[in-house]
């Protein structure tokens, strides 16, 4: 089960990628930012509750806060240039 959603993970971090660098505008690519690393998360959650150890959760705290901030910044970036 752990392996089929880490699958599934890595096939939806693939399209954010994708999203990512073909964007067109830069609200997509921070929508795409955003997912991806909620899905970074989730597979840092799975992999720790695989292995029953509470040594990835430090991990995700640290993902999570940067992705808060980069979320932050780049709708503060957005909203002072403008969508292009």
């Amino acid at each position: 089960m752990t392996t089929a959603a880490l699958i599934i993970l890595s096939l939806a971090a693939f399209c954010f990628l994708y999203r990512l660098f073909r964007g067109p505008t830069v609200p997509d690519r921070m929508i795409a930012l955003d997912a991806l690393l909620i899905t970074i998360m989730s597979g840092i959650l799975v992999g720790t509750a695989h292995i029953g150890s509470p040594i990835g959760l430090d991990t995700l705290l640290v993902v999570a806060l940067l992705s808060f901030v980069a979320t932050g910044a780049i709708a503060r970036f957005v909203e002072q240039r403008g969508d292009r």
